[in-house]
Protein backbone atom coordinates (compact mmCIF):
# COMPACT_ATOMS: atom_id res chain seq x y z
CA UNK A 1 0.00 0.00 0.00
CA UNK A 2 2.61 2.27 0.88
CA UNK A 3 4.38 1.47 -2.22
CA UNK A 4 1.64 2.46 -4.48
CA UNK A 5 1.43 5.72 -2.77
CA UNK A 6 4.56 6.20 -3.70
CA UNK A 7 4.45 5.51 -7.08
CA UNK A 8 1.45 7.93 -7.33
CA UNK A 9 3.52 10.72 -5.49
CA UNK A 10 6.19 10.31 -7.27
CA UNK A 11 3.76 10.48 -10.52
CA UNK A 12 2.35 13.43 -9.18
CA UNK A 13 5.34 15.45 -8.51
CA UNK A 14 6.28 14.33 -12.35
CA UNK A 15 3.18 16.22 -13.89
CA UNK A 16 4.00 19.10 -11.58
CA UNK A 17 7.31 19.54 -12.48
CA UNK A 18 6.17 19.08 -16.54
CA UNK A 19 3.84 21.83 -16.27
CA UNK A 20 5.48 24.46 -14.35
CA UNK A 21 8.68 23.87 -17.03
CA UNK A 22 5.62 24.30 -19.49
CA UNK A 23 4.60 27.66 -18.00
CA UNK A 24 7.79 28.69 -17.56
CA UNK A 25 8.59 28.22 -21.53
CA UNK A 26 5.58 30.17 -22.17
CA UNK A 27 6.48 33.05 -19.33
CA UNK A 28 9.90 33.41 -21.45
CA UNK A 29 8.21 33.11 -24.80
CA UNK A 30 5.72 36.02 -23.85
CA UNK A 31 8.44 37.86 -22.66
CA UNK A 32 10.48 37.88 -25.71
CA UNK A 33 7.69 38.90 -27.29
CA UNK A 34 7.05 41.95 -24.97
CA UNK A 35 10.89 42.37 -25.30
CA UNK A 36 10.69 42.77 -29.68
CA UNK A 37 7.84 44.90 -29.42
CA UNK A 38 10.01 47.13 -26.46
CA UNK A 39 12.91 47.52 -29.38
CA UNK A 40 10.24 48.05 -32.41
CA UNK A 41 9.11 50.91 -30.18
CA UNK A 42 12.09 52.41 -28.79
CA UNK A 43 13.36 52.23 -32.20
CA UNK A 44 10.62 53.98 -33.53
CA UNK A 45 10.80 56.56 -30.97
CA UNK A 46 14.65 56.96 -31.48
CA UNK A 47 14.31 57.58 -35.40
CA UNK A 48 10.98 60.07 -34.33
CA UNK A 49 13.60 61.75 -32.21
CA UNK A 50 16.18 62.52 -35.07
CA UNK A 51 13.82 64.48 -37.22
CA UNK A 52 14.43 67.74 -37.92
CA UNK A 53 13.27 70.04 -35.02
CA UNK A 54 11.16 73.06 -35.87
CA UNK A 55 11.87 75.44 -33.57
CA UNK A 56 14.61 76.33 -34.61
CA UNK A 57 15.23 79.82 -35.37
CA UNK A 58 18.11 82.47 -36.71
CA UNK A 59 18.52 85.90 -35.90
CA UNK A 60 20.17 88.84 -38.80
CA UNK A 61 21.42 91.64 -37.13
CA UNK A 62 23.69 94.56 -38.62
CA UNK A 63 23.40 98.24 -39.66
CA UNK A 64 20.87 99.35 -42.56
CA UNK A 65 22.34 98.87 -46.61
CA UNK A 66 24.17 96.02 -45.18
CA UNK A 67 22.36 93.48 -47.75
CA UNK A 68 20.79 92.01 -44.77
CA UNK A 69 17.26 91.38 -46.65
CA UNK A 70 18.82 90.79 -49.75
CA UNK A 71 21.08 87.68 -48.40
CA UNK A 72 18.13 86.17 -46.47
CA UNK A 73 16.37 86.34 -49.78
CA UNK A 74 19.19 84.96 -51.45
CA UNK A 75 18.88 82.13 -48.84
CA UNK A 76 14.99 81.49 -49.68
CA UNK A 77 15.76 81.60 -53.50
CA UNK A 78 13.36 84.64 -53.29
CA UNK A 79 14.51 86.96 -56.65
CA UNK A 80 12.66 90.10 -55.44
CA UNK A 81 13.16 90.90 -51.76
CA UNK A 82 10.62 93.10 -50.37
CA UNK A 83 12.05 95.22 -47.86
CA UNK A 84 10.31 95.68 -44.57
CA UNK A 85 10.67 97.84 -41.41
CA UNK A 86 10.99 97.17 -37.82
CA UNK A 87 11.54 93.25 -37.34
CA UNK A 88 10.80 91.18 -40.29
CA UNK A 89 10.34 87.66 -40.33
CA UNK A 90 10.73 84.98 -43.04
CA UNK A 91 11.59 81.41 -43.15
CA UNK A 92 13.75 79.32 -45.07
CA UNK A 93 12.81 75.33 -45.97
CA UNK A 94 15.35 73.26 -44.88
CA UNK A 95 15.47 69.28 -46.20
CA UNK A 96 17.20 66.24 -45.08
CA UNK A 97 18.26 64.28 -48.30
CA UNK A 98 19.14 60.89 -46.77
CA UNK A 99 15.92 61.01 -44.31
CA UNK A 100 13.49 62.66 -46.22
CA UNK A 101 12.68 64.94 -43.95
CA UNK A 102 11.61 68.30 -44.61
CA UNK A 103 11.61 71.53 -41.93
CA UNK A 104 11.14 75.36 -41.65
CA UNK A 105 13.85 77.36 -40.68
CA UNK A 106 12.31 80.61 -38.88
CA UNK A 107 14.63 83.63 -39.75
CA UNK A 108 14.30 87.32 -37.98
CA UNK A 109 15.74 90.43 -39.43
CA UNK A 110 16.16 93.44 -36.85
CA UNK A 111 16.14 96.92 -38.36
CA UNK A 112 19.56 98.68 -38.36
CA UNK A 113 18.30 101.67 -36.64
CA UNK A 114 18.61 101.90 -32.92
CA UNK A 115 15.35 102.64 -32.15
CA UNK A 116 14.25 99.26 -32.92
CA UNK A 117 16.12 97.37 -30.46
CA UNK A 118 13.01 96.81 -27.79
CA UNK A 119 12.13 94.19 -30.90
CA UNK A 120 14.53 92.46 -30.08
CA UNK A 121 12.98 90.06 -27.50
CA UNK A 122 10.17 89.01 -29.90
CA UNK A 123 13.36 87.42 -31.89
CA UNK A 124 15.53 86.13 -29.20
CA UNK A 125 13.80 85.14 -25.45
CA UNK A 126 14.12 82.49 -23.02
CA UNK A 127 11.98 80.23 -25.01
CA UNK A 128 14.45 79.85 -28.08
CA UNK A 129 18.20 80.98 -26.54
CA UNK A 130 19.07 77.84 -26.97
CA UNK A 131 18.14 77.39 -30.08
CA UNK A 132 19.18 80.38 -32.10
CA UNK A 133 21.58 80.89 -34.51
CA UNK A 134 23.20 84.77 -34.86
CA UNK A 135 24.27 86.35 -38.47
CA UNK A 136 25.98 89.79 -38.25
CA UNK A 137 26.57 91.66 -41.77
CA UNK A 138 28.77 94.20 -42.37
CA UNK A 139 29.27 95.38 -46.25
CA UNK A 140 32.74 95.65 -48.17
CA UNK A 141 31.18 99.08 -49.37
CA UNK A 142 32.16 100.80 -46.54
CA UNK A 143 35.36 98.90 -44.67
CA UNK A 144 35.53 101.76 -42.86
CA UNK A 145 32.90 101.34 -40.27
CA UNK A 146 33.25 97.61 -39.15
CA UNK A 147 35.80 98.30 -36.10
CA UNK A 148 32.38 100.33 -35.01
CA UNK A 149 29.46 98.37 -36.67
CA UNK A 150 30.76 94.74 -34.85
CA UNK A 151 31.08 96.33 -31.70
CA UNK A 152 28.20 97.61 -31.18
CA UNK A 153 25.93 94.46 -32.72
CA UNK A 154 27.65 92.63 -30.17
CA UNK A 155 27.14 94.95 -27.17
CA UNK A 156 23.71 95.07 -28.05
CA UNK A 157 23.48 91.29 -27.77
CA UNK A 158 25.59 91.27 -24.95
CA UNK A 159 23.32 93.30 -22.68
CA UNK A 160 19.95 91.91 -24.36
CA UNK A 161 21.24 88.43 -23.30
CA UNK A 162 21.84 90.37 -19.66
CA UNK A 163 18.17 90.88 -19.45
CA UNK A 164 17.05 87.40 -20.43
CA UNK A 165 15.76 85.36 -16.96
CA UNK A 166 17.04 82.06 -18.07
CA UNK A 167 18.39 78.98 -15.71
CA UNK A 168 20.51 79.05 -13.86
CA UNK A 169 22.76 76.61 -15.52
CA UNK A 170 21.20 77.11 -19.46
CA UNK A 171 23.35 80.15 -19.70
CA UNK A 172 26.73 78.33 -18.56
CA UNK A 173 25.33 75.10 -20.24
CA UNK A 174 25.33 77.25 -23.62
CA UNK A 175 28.53 78.27 -23.08
CA UNK A 176 30.33 75.60 -22.58
CA UNK A 177 28.36 73.73 -25.69
CA UNK A 178 29.54 76.80 -27.55
CA UNK A 179 33.27 75.61 -26.21
CA UNK A 180 32.79 71.74 -26.53
CA UNK A 181 32.33 72.52 -30.42
CA UNK A 182 35.40 74.59 -30.96
CA UNK A 183 37.48 71.99 -29.38
CA UNK A 184 35.46 68.87 -31.20
CA UNK A 185 36.32 70.17 -34.65
CA UNK A 186 37.88 68.09 -37.28
CA UNK A 187 38.89 68.50 -40.69
CA UNK A 188 36.56 66.90 -43.43
CA UNK A 189 38.07 64.34 -45.33
CA UNK A 190 37.11 61.08 -44.05
CA UNK A 191 36.20 57.84 -46.32
CA UNK A 192 33.32 57.23 -44.61
CA UNK A 193 30.44 59.33 -46.11
CA UNK A 194 30.71 62.08 -43.60
CA UNK A 195 26.72 63.31 -44.35
CA UNK A 196 25.54 59.77 -43.29
CA UNK A 197 23.56 59.21 -39.88
CA UNK A 198 26.18 56.65 -38.80
CA UNK A 199 28.72 58.99 -39.43
CA UNK A 200 26.61 61.69 -37.43
CA UNK A 201 26.57 59.65 -34.46
CA UNK A 202 29.98 58.53 -34.80
CA UNK A 203 31.03 61.51 -34.84
CA UNK A 204 29.02 63.18 -32.21
CA UNK A 205 29.98 60.25 -29.48
CA UNK A 206 33.59 59.61 -30.39
CA UNK A 207 34.77 62.50 -28.51
CA UNK A 208 35.37 62.07 -24.67
CA UNK A 209 35.81 65.33 -22.78
CA UNK A 210 39.21 63.90 -21.69
CA UNK A 211 40.18 63.74 -25.32
CA UNK A 212 39.35 67.26 -26.17
CA UNK A 213 41.85 69.68 -26.97
CA UNK A 214 42.43 72.60 -25.34
CA UNK A 215 41.03 76.23 -27.30
CA UNK A 216 43.75 77.70 -29.35
CA UNK A 217 45.62 80.93 -27.56
CA UNK A 218 43.08 83.91 -28.39
CA UNK A 219 39.59 81.84 -29.25
CA UNK A 220 36.17 82.75 -27.71
CA UNK A 221 38.07 85.36 -25.07
CA UNK A 222 34.24 86.90 -25.23
CA UNK A 223 31.45 83.93 -25.13
CA UNK A 224 28.12 84.74 -25.91
CA UNK A 225 26.30 80.84 -25.28
CA UNK A 226 24.90 81.89 -29.31
CA UNK A 227 26.72 80.56 -32.27
CA UNK A 228 27.60 83.41 -34.17
CA UNK A 229 28.02 83.74 -38.17
CA UNK A 230 29.84 87.07 -39.14
CA UNK A 231 28.87 87.40 -43.12
CA UNK A 232 30.56 89.92 -44.93
CA UNK A 233 28.43 91.25 -47.89
CA UNK A 234 28.69 92.48 -51.35
CA UNK A 235 32.41 91.79 -51.79
CA UNK A 236 32.34 92.19 -55.82
CA UNK A 237 32.78 95.70 -54.26
CA UNK A 238 36.54 95.07 -54.07
CA UNK A 239 37.17 96.20 -57.50
CA UNK A 240 35.55 99.63 -57.09
CA UNK A 241 37.47 99.98 -53.89
CA UNK A 242 40.59 99.38 -55.93
CA UNK A 243 39.86 101.48 -58.44
CA UNK A 244 38.22 104.64 -56.62
CA UNK A 245 39.85 104.34 -53.26
CA UNK A 246 43.32 102.92 -54.08
CA UNK A 247 42.74 100.11 -52.13
CA UNK A 248 45.88 97.22 -52.85
CA UNK A 249 46.38 93.66 -51.24
CA UNK A 250 47.49 94.79 -47.94
CA UNK A 251 44.61 96.68 -47.52
CA UNK A 252 42.36 93.74 -48.14
CA UNK A 253 44.82 90.90 -45.92
CA UNK A 254 44.54 93.99 -43.08
CA UNK A 255 41.23 94.00 -43.16
CA UNK A 256 40.97 90.38 -43.40
CA UNK A 257 43.18 89.71 -40.46
CA UNK A 258 41.46 92.23 -38.35
CA UNK A 259 38.37 90.37 -39.01
CA UNK A 260 39.53 87.07 -38.66
CA UNK A 261 40.92 87.84 -35.19
CA UNK A 262 37.77 89.49 -33.95
CA UNK A 263 35.87 86.46 -34.80
CA UNK A 264 38.20 84.15 -33.29
CA UNK A 265 38.28 86.35 -30.05
CA UNK A 266 34.11 85.95 -30.18
CA UNK A 267 33.79 82.56 -31.38
CA UNK A 268 32.23 83.13 -34.64
CA UNK A 269 32.27 81.72 -38.19
CA UNK A 270 32.96 84.01 -40.88
CA UNK A 271 31.70 84.27 -44.60
CA UNK A 272 32.40 86.70 -47.63
CA UNK A 273 29.41 86.93 -49.56
CA UNK A 274 28.05 88.20 -52.93
CA UNK A 275 24.74 87.93 -54.11
CA UNK A 276 25.08 89.81 -57.32
CA UNK A 277 28.11 87.12 -58.29
CA UNK A 278 26.34 84.54 -56.13
CA UNK A 279 29.60 83.59 -53.92
CA UNK A 280 29.36 81.56 -50.80
CA UNK A 281 25.40 81.48 -50.64
CA UNK A 282 24.70 78.62 -51.27
CA UNK A 283 27.84 77.26 -49.02
CA UNK A 284 26.48 79.63 -46.11
CA UNK A 285 22.81 78.28 -46.73
CA UNK A 286 24.70 74.44 -46.31
CA UNK A 287 26.90 75.55 -43.33
CA UNK A 288 23.55 77.19 -41.12
CA UNK A 289 22.01 73.52 -41.71
CA UNK A 290 25.28 71.84 -40.32
CA UNK A 291 25.32 74.34 -37.27
CA UNK A 292 22.01 73.94 -36.87
CA UNK A 293 20.29 70.66 -37.56
CA UNK A 294 23.59 68.88 -38.15
CA UNK A 295 23.31 68.11 -41.66
CA UNK A 296 26.93 67.42 -43.62
CA UNK A 297 28.77 70.29 -44.25
CA UNK A 298 31.73 69.24 -46.61
CA UNK A 299 34.13 72.37 -47.81
CA UNK A 300 37.11 73.00 -45.81
CA UNK A 301 38.29 76.55 -45.10
CA UNK A 302 38.63 78.52 -47.96
CA UNK A 303 41.50 81.32 -47.55
CA UNK A 304 42.94 81.87 -51.00
CA UNK A 305 40.12 84.15 -52.80
CA UNK A 306 39.85 87.20 -51.45
CA UNK A 307 36.59 88.02 -51.84
CA UNK A 308 35.36 84.25 -51.25
CA UNK A 309 36.77 83.88 -47.30
CA UNK A 310 35.08 80.95 -45.58
CA UNK A 311 36.28 80.31 -42.10
CA UNK A 312 34.34 77.53 -40.20
CA UNK A 313 34.14 77.79 -36.27
CA UNK A 314 36.87 76.05 -35.08
CA UNK A 315 38.99 75.97 -37.41
CA UNK A 316 41.11 79.14 -37.14
CA UNK A 317 43.80 80.05 -35.03
CA UNK A 318 46.56 83.15 -34.75
CA UNK A 319 48.79 81.07 -36.27
CA UNK A 320 46.83 80.57 -39.16
CA UNK A 321 46.27 84.35 -38.72
CA UNK A 322 49.70 85.72 -38.96
CA UNK A 323 50.43 84.38 -42.60
CA UNK A 324 48.21 87.53 -43.94
CA UNK A 325 51.51 89.31 -42.66
CA UNK A 326 53.51 88.74 -44.93
CA UNK A 327 52.36 91.16 -47.57
CA UNK A 328 51.47 93.94 -45.09
CA UNK A 329 54.27 96.43 -45.88
CA UNK A 330 53.10 99.78 -45.19
CA UNK A 331 50.92 98.77 -42.07
CA UNK A 332 51.27 96.77 -39.05
CA UNK A 333 48.73 94.28 -37.23
CA UNK A 334 49.04 95.70 -34.44
CA UNK A 335 47.65 99.05 -35.80
CA UNK A 336 44.52 100.80 -34.65
CA UNK A 337 41.95 99.58 -37.47
CA UNK A 338 40.71 103.34 -38.74
CA UNK A 339 44.82 104.58 -38.76
CA UNK A 340 44.63 102.17 -41.89
CA UNK A 341 41.26 101.86 -43.11
CA UNK A 342 39.83 105.22 -43.00
CA UNK A 343 37.05 106.74 -44.08
CA UNK A 344 37.00 108.81 -47.34
CA UNK A 345 36.61 112.44 -47.41
CA UNK A 346 32.52 112.91 -47.91
CA UNK A 347 31.36 113.50 -51.53
CA UNK A 348 29.01 116.94 -52.18
CA UNK A 349 26.01 114.54 -52.98
CA UNK A 350 24.09 115.55 -55.62
CA UNK A 351 20.37 116.35 -54.38
CA UNK A 352 17.06 116.92 -56.70
CA UNK A 353 15.56 118.10 -53.68
CA UNK A 354 15.19 122.02 -54.03
CA UNK A 355 15.94 124.58 -51.54
CA UNK A 356 14.43 124.94 -48.65
CA UNK A 357 13.17 128.53 -48.75
CA UNK A 358 12.91 130.00 -44.65
CA UNK A 359 10.36 132.68 -44.49
CA UNK A 360 10.71 136.24 -43.25
CA UNK A 361 9.50 136.89 -39.78
CA UNK A 362 6.30 139.41 -40.88
CA UNK A 363 6.75 141.47 -38.35
CA UNK A 364 10.25 142.45 -39.84
CA UNK A 365 9.45 142.55 -43.69
CA UNK A 366 6.77 145.18 -42.83
CA UNK A 367 9.10 146.92 -40.75
CA UNK A 368 12.03 147.06 -43.83
CA UNK A 369 8.90 147.84 -46.02
CA UNK A 370 8.45 150.94 -43.57
CA UNK A 371 11.77 152.22 -43.85
CA UNK A 372 11.60 151.33 -48.00
CA UNK A 373 8.21 153.98 -48.14
CA UNK A 374 9.98 156.46 -45.67
CA UNK A 375 13.21 156.85 -48.22
CA UNK A 376 10.53 157.69 -50.66
CA UNK A 377 10.28 154.20 -52.52
CA UNK A 378 13.95 154.25 -53.99
CA UNK A 379 14.83 150.62 -52.79
CA UNK A 380 12.36 147.76 -53.93
CA UNK A 381 13.05 144.39 -53.04
CA UNK A 382 13.27 142.03 -56.09
CA UNK A 383 11.54 139.28 -55.90
CA UNK A 384 11.97 135.78 -57.90
CA UNK A 385 9.33 135.89 -60.42
CA UNK A 386 10.86 139.61 -61.48
CA UNK A 387 14.34 138.57 -61.52
CA UNK A 388 13.45 135.37 -63.68
CA UNK A 389 11.53 137.72 -66.21
CA UNK A 390 14.26 140.05 -66.09
CA UNK A 391 16.67 137.32 -67.27
CA UNK A 392 14.42 136.41 -69.88
CA UNK A 393 13.65 139.88 -71.29
CA UNK A 394 16.17 142.64 -71.17
CA UNK A 395 14.59 145.74 -70.49
CA UNK A 396 16.05 149.05 -72.74
CA UNK A 397 16.24 152.60 -71.22
CA UNK A 398 12.68 154.69 -71.69
CA UNK A 399 10.54 151.85 -71.17
CA UNK A 400 7.69 151.46 -68.64
CA UNK A 401 5.45 148.92 -68.23
CA UNK A 402 1.95 151.20 -68.31
CA UNK A 403 3.28 152.61 -71.55
CA UNK A 404 4.43 149.43 -73.48
CA UNK A 405 1.90 148.30 -76.45
CA UNK A 406 -0.07 145.38 -75.27
CA UNK A 407 0.63 143.11 -78.63
CA UNK A 408 -0.47 139.69 -79.02
CA UNK A 409 1.84 136.76 -79.33
CA UNK A 410 0.14 136.21 -83.09
CA UNK A 411 0.69 139.88 -84.30
CA UNK A 412 4.59 139.15 -84.22
CA UNK A 413 5.56 136.73 -86.69
CA UNK A 414 9.05 134.96 -87.66
CA UNK A 415 9.71 135.59 -91.37
CA UNK A 416 11.54 133.05 -93.00
CA UNK A 417 13.53 135.60 -95.34
CA UNK A 418 14.38 137.97 -92.22
CA UNK A 419 18.14 135.92 -91.56
CA UNK A 420 18.22 135.27 -87.77
CA UNK A 421 14.68 136.33 -87.12
CA UNK A 422 15.44 140.27 -87.34
CA UNK A 423 12.07 141.16 -88.10
CA UNK A 424 10.85 139.78 -84.89
CA UNK A 425 13.84 142.02 -83.31
CA UNK A 426 13.00 145.10 -84.98
CA UNK A 427 9.11 144.58 -83.88
CA UNK A 428 10.42 144.44 -80.63
CA UNK A 429 12.59 147.74 -80.51
CA UNK A 430 9.84 149.34 -82.09
CA UNK A 431 7.24 148.04 -79.38
CA UNK A 432 9.52 149.67 -76.68
CA UNK A 433 10.21 153.05 -78.58
CA UNK A 434 6.34 153.43 -78.91
CA UNK A 435 5.01 155.67 -75.90
CA UNK A 436 1.97 154.29 -76.79
CA UNK A 437 -0.13 151.71 -79.43
CA UNK A 438 0.01 153.04 -82.85
CA UNK A 439 2.58 155.83 -82.21
CA UNK A 440 5.13 155.76 -84.53
CA UNK A 441 8.75 155.45 -83.67
CA UNK A 442 10.91 158.49 -83.26
CA UNK A 443 12.65 159.04 -86.46
CA UNK A 444 16.44 159.67 -85.92
CA UNK A 445 17.62 163.27 -85.50
CA UNK A 446 13.80 164.25 -85.13
CA UNK A 447 13.75 165.58 -81.73
CA UNK A 448 16.76 167.18 -79.54
CA UNK A 449 15.19 168.48 -76.23
CA UNK A 450 12.94 166.22 -73.95
CA UNK A 451 9.47 165.88 -74.49
CA UNK A 452 6.97 167.08 -71.85
CA UNK A 453 4.16 165.26 -71.95
CA UNK A 454 2.88 161.82 -70.62
CA UNK A 455 6.17 160.19 -68.79
CA UNK A 456 8.18 161.49 -71.41
CA UNK A 457 9.21 164.48 -69.19
CA UNK A 458 11.15 161.61 -67.02
CA UNK A 459 13.63 161.40 -70.14
CA UNK A 460 17.19 162.91 -69.01
CA UNK A 461 19.59 163.79 -72.35
CA UNK A 462 20.89 160.28 -71.60
CA UNK A 463 18.34 158.49 -71.98
CA UNK A 464 17.03 160.71 -75.20
CA UNK A 465 20.66 159.78 -77.15
CA UNK A 466 19.87 155.90 -75.98
CA UNK A 467 16.52 156.54 -77.92
CA UNK A 468 18.08 158.02 -80.49
CA UNK A 469 20.74 155.47 -81.11
CA UNK A 470 18.09 152.81 -80.69
CA UNK A 471 15.97 154.57 -83.50
CA UNK A 472 19.06 154.13 -85.82
CA UNK A 473 19.44 150.65 -85.54
CA UNK A 474 15.79 150.25 -86.39
CA UNK A 475 16.40 152.19 -89.25
CA UNK A 476 19.05 150.20 -90.11
CA UNK A 477 17.70 146.55 -89.20
CA UNK A 478 14.44 147.87 -91.49
CA UNK A 479 16.86 148.38 -94.82
CA UNK A 480 18.75 145.00 -94.67
CA UNK A 481 15.48 143.34 -94.21
CA UNK A 482 13.94 145.36 -97.51
CA UNK A 483 17.00 144.61 -99.42
CA UNK A 484 16.79 141.18 -98.50
CA UNK A 485 13.61 140.71 -99.62
CA UNK A 486 14.24 142.91 -102.80
CA UNK A 487 17.22 140.29 -103.17
CA UNK A 488 14.46 137.20 -102.73
CA UNK A 489 12.30 138.74 -105.15
CA UNK A 490 14.64 139.43 -107.91
CA UNK A 491 16.09 135.97 -107.91
CA UNK A 492 12.26 134.52 -108.28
Amino acid sequence: MALDMGIQVNGSNAALTSSFTSKKKDAAANADKENLWSSILSEVQKQGSTKLPSNKSVLVLGDNATGKTTLVAKLQGVENPKKGSGLEYAYIDVKDEYRDDMTRLSVWVLDGDPGHKNLLHFALNETNYAHTLVILTVSMTQPWYWLEQLNHWIKVLSDHIETLKLEPGEKEEARQRLVTSWQSYCEVGDDLDPGSPVKRTMRNNSVDDDDLLPLTDGALLTNLGLDIVVVVTKTDYMTTLEKEYDYRDEHFDFVQQWIRRFCLQHGTSLFYTSVKEDKNCDLLYKYLTHRIYGLPFRTPALVVEKDAVLIPAGWDSLKKISILYENMHSCKAEDYYTDIITAPPSRKAVSNREIEVQTEDEQTFLARQQEIIKQGGQVRSESPLRSQASKAMPRTPGSAGQNSPSRKPSDVKMNPATPGGEGVLANFFNSLLHKKSGSPATPPGAMSTPRTNGSDSLLTPDKITMRTDAAAELDRLARSVKKDVDFSQSEC
